[in-house]
C-alpha cells in the first residue's frame, strides 16, 4: 500500500516491493542524499511518478541554523546544479499563498532569488565584469487561483512563452507521510510538479510535457495527513472512511523563514557558481 498523501518519491518507494526498474543511491556530507532513478514511466506508475531523477536530502531540522549551514546550501547548490542546463535562461517560480504560512514556501523563497535579466540591458562598460557573467534568471510568485482565479500553469505558461527560458525552477511546499521527515527534508526532482497533489487537490501539471521546456521541481514537506502520525502510533491502517486533516509543525513560522532562506541560497548559487555562500546569504 502506497504511503497516503505524500509528495516525497522516497516515501513511496518504502512501500514498494517491486523496484524494478528503479535504482537508488546514496551520498552526501552535510545532508543524507537519497538520489532515486526511474528508467521509465512504466516502473514509476507504482509510485506515481514519471520517468526521472528524484533527489531527497534529509537533515536533523530546517527550521534551525545548523553549525553546517553553509555547507549544506552549497551542497543542496551542486544537487541542483547537476540537474539544471549549463547555459541559457532560467525562470524560477515561487507556488503558494503568502497569506497561509505552511503554503508561503515557495513565494518566500522568491523574494530572496537575485533576478538578473534586466541587468544585460542596463549595464555600462564600467560596470564591473563581475555582474556582466552572472546568468540570466528571472523571477515569478503569482499566487494561487483562489487568490487570481487563474492556475498556476496556465500563468507561468504565458511568462514562459514571452521570455523563452531554458529550463525553469519551480519552488513549492510539499506533504510528507512520515513525521520524522517533516521541516525535515528537501526533494529535488526534474520531472516536474502537480501543485496540491499531496493534499488531493490536483492542479494542472507543471512539466516538461506541458511546457516545452526541462522543470525541475523543488520543495519541502510543511504538512502531514493526521491520518499519517495515527497510524504511525498505532501501526494499524485506519478505515478510508475515517475523518483526516492536514497538520503542520508548532514552529512553522520559523520553519518557513529558514527553509526558503536555505532553498534561495542552494539555488542563487546553483544559477551563478562564481557566487559562494556569503555573496548570496544578505538577499
Amino acid at each position: 500500500m502506497l504511503s497516503y498523501r505524500t509528495d516525497l518519491a522516497l516515501e513511496s518507494l518504502s512501500d514498494l516491493q517491486d523496484k524494478k526498474g528503479i535504482a537508488e543511491n546514496h551520498r552526501g556530507k552535510y545532508f543524507h542524499v537519497t538520489e532515486i532513478v526511474i528508467s521509465d514511466d512504466e516502473s514509476g506508475k507504482p509510485l506515481g511518478k514519471g520517468k526521472g531523477n528524484y533527489i531527497t536530502l534529509e537533515t536533523e531540522m530546517l527550521s534551525r541554523f545548523s553549525d553546517n549551514y553553509e555547507q549544506m546550501a552549497g551542497e543542496l547548490a551542486q544537487e541542483l546544479r547537476n540537474l539544471l542546463p549549463e547555459t541559457g535562461s532560467i525562470l524560477v517560480a515561487g507556488l503558494g499563498n503568502k497569506n497561509i504560512t505552511p503554503d508561503a514556501l515557495g513565494v518566500r523563497a522568491t523574494e530572496k532569488i537575485l533576478a538578473t535579466r534586466h541587468l544585460q540591458k542596463e549595464l555600462t562598460q564600467e560596470d564591473e565584469e563581475f555582474l556582466k557573467n552572472l546568468r540570466s534568471v528571472s523571477v515569478v510568485a503569482g499566487g494561487v487561483l483562489g487568490q487570481t482565479g487563474i492556475e498556476s500553469a496556465e500563468l507561468l505558461k504565458a511568462v514562459v512563452k514571452l521570455i523563452q527560458p531554458e529550463a525553469m525552477i519551480v519552488i513549492d511546499a510539499l506533504a510528507c507521510s512520515a513525521l520524522e521527515r517533516l521541516g525535515t527534508t528537501i526533494q529535488i526532482s526534474d520531472t516536474g510538479i502537480a501543485p496540491g497533489s499531496g493534499v488531493a487537490n490536483h492542479r494542472m501539471a507543471i512539466n516538461a510535457e506541458n511546457f516545452g521546456i526541462p522543470i525541475i521541481a523543488i520543495g519541502v514537506p510543511t504538512i502531514i495527513g493526521i491520518r499519517n502520525i495515527a497510524e504511525d502510533y498505532t501501526g494499524e491502517v485506519l478505515a478510508e472512511k475515517l475523518p483526516d486533516m492536514m497538520v503542520t509543525p508548532r514552529d512553522i513560522d520559523r520553519l518557513i523563514i529558514q527553509a526558503s532562506h536555505l532553498l534561495a541560497c542552494g539555488i542563487n548559487m546553483a544559477l551563478h557558481p562564481q557566487m559562494q555562500y556569503t555573496d548570496v546569504a544578505g538577499f
